[in-house]
């Protein structure tokens, strides 16, 4: 059968390294990669420009679109368009804090109703793993969610509570049934409540509030679970490098344990961040520039697998602007759009290969998450594919990103790579026309080991 599209790029990301390579993609899938000037009796051609790499699109993992129920906060069409732009082409929408959260299979259909042809791209989703409802796990697995999201403390919202140590053994052991995965947001509520708080605007208080052993003790607690269930567990954005030795050992074990962090860790220090810049609060937090180290390090030897944006938008008001309270501020910085181009900045500059990011922003996440097609330009996966110039900077104005509200973490800040083209399964997309408005959405709903 004759290619419906070829894109030939003198730097193509091909099986962990960059060449010249010709792409072949039919009915959305990549069915031939042969040398440049390969020949295809292909319907179209498509040629990168010489400083442009062809690549696979990101998947991240982790995004709250909070719709329906909050899309002010963020919607499903501003968040797919804002992950187009950055060079995404599969997100995984987080349970919450939509309302109602995705905790069940009939909430589940109202989000994905609430989605329906508002997606630029496509959308998988994680289920919720509250207090009362392990009767519904299984239910949502079947209906295709990616796995299950839990809190280990206060989740911010009410309608979607944190499990207690032995209700996590509990829940585990059902997962462990059907071999689905828990993710868990790993802070302690014990040494939360312990720790010293103090409301303001000095970040130096507000990181004194969410201390190391909060993240270290809640980790120790998901492996002794995992150890017990044989269930598998994933760390969501692990901030503290104290955790890091338990991991690695965990691992060494063979338990089936994964790990993410996220480009604000990856991009930002304590030592950095101004008094009252809520829009650097999330939960747990950026920590010091030596601890910043240290997740470089075990993201280079794999501790750490993956890196996903934890895009967690708000409104302004909720960001307490004003007083720049950081105790009262929303915690969650707004990242889908600049989520690639700030970690290949920061890890270029650590001499980082553009393979290495793939490897934690494309591959890794599409792998922990069961969506088997995505992630890699590869024969027989999905032809979801960016052309990303990675010398050319560009400097982040939250006025013109996607994002529903304008406020982030990076504003002001010159960053190395730019998203020259995107397709989605094989077909040309974009965030907007030639005309400066919304595209047509071409995004499609996922189901895990499926898509």
């Amino acid at each position: 059968m004759s290619p419906d599209l070829v894109i030939r790029a003198a730097s193509a990301l091909i099986d962990g390294s960059v060449r010249p390579a010709s792409v072949a993609i039919t009915d959305g899938v990549v069915t031939a990669i042969g040398d440049l000037e390969t020949p295809y009796a292909a319907a179209a051609e498509h040629r990168l420009a010489d400083d442009e790499v062809l690549m696979p699109g990101m998947v991240d993992a982790h995004v709250h679109v909070n719709d329906p129920g909050r899309s002010e906060w963020e919607g499903f069409a501003t968040a797919t368009r804002a992950a187009l732009a950055g060079g995404t082409t599969t997100i995984v929408d987080m349970p919450l804090n939509s309302l109602p959260p995705t905790t069940t299979v009939d909430a589940l259909n109202v989000k994905k109703a609430a989605a329906q042809g508002n997606c630029y791209v496509d959308v998988a989703f994680w289920g919720g793993a509250v207090p009362g409802n392990i009767d519904d796990l299984r239910p949502l697995h079947e209906a295709g969610v990616c796995g299950f999201k839990c809190f280990l403390v206060d989740s911010g919202v009410p309608e979607f509570p944190p499990l207690s140590s032995a209700e996590l053994r509990d829940y585990l052991a059902r997962l462990a049934e059907f071999d689905a995965l828990m993710i868990v947001h790993a802070e302690d509520a014990a040494a939360l409540d312990a720790a010293p708080h103090q409301p303001g605007p000095r970040y130096a208080d507000f990181l004194a509030s969410r201390p190391d052993e909060s993240e270290v003790t809640a980790i120790a607690t998901v492996i002794d679970a995992v150890r017990a269930t044989g269930a598998r567990a994933h760390i969501l954005h692990l901030s503290s490098a104290q955790a890091l030795p338990q991991l690695r050992a965990a691992k060494a074990e063979g338990l089936p344990i994964t790990v993410e962090t996220c480009p604000h860790y990856l991009s930002f220090t304590a030592e950095t961040i101004r008094d009252g810049s809520t829009a650097h609060k999330c939960c747990p937090p950026i920590r010091s520039s030596a601890n910043q180290d240290e997740l470089w390090a075990a993201l280079a030897d794999g501790t750490i697998d993956s890196v996903v944006s934890d895009h967690s938008p708000s409104t302004l008001d909720l960001k307490q602007l004003d007083s720049g309270d950081f105790a009262a501020a929303w915690g969650g910085v707004a990242s889908v759009q600049v989520a690639f181009s700030a970690v290949w900045t920061a890890a270029s500059a650590r001499g980082h290969s553009l393979a290495d990011v793939a490897r934690w922003m494309c591959e890794r996440p599409a792998q922990i998450a069961g969506l088997r097609s995505k992630g890699l330009v590869a024969v027989g996966h999905s032809a979801d594919l960016t052309a990303f110039a990675p010398s050319r900077s560009w400097t982040v104005d939250a006025a013109a990103l996607e994002h529903r509200n304008p406020l982030t973490a990076y504003q002001g800040m010159s960053l190395q790579g730019v998203v020259t083209g995107a397709w989605l399964r094989g077909m040309p997309v974009s965030a907007r026309d030639a005309f400066g408005e919304p595209a047509t959405p071409r995004g499609r709903f996922l189901t895990r080991g499926v898509d």
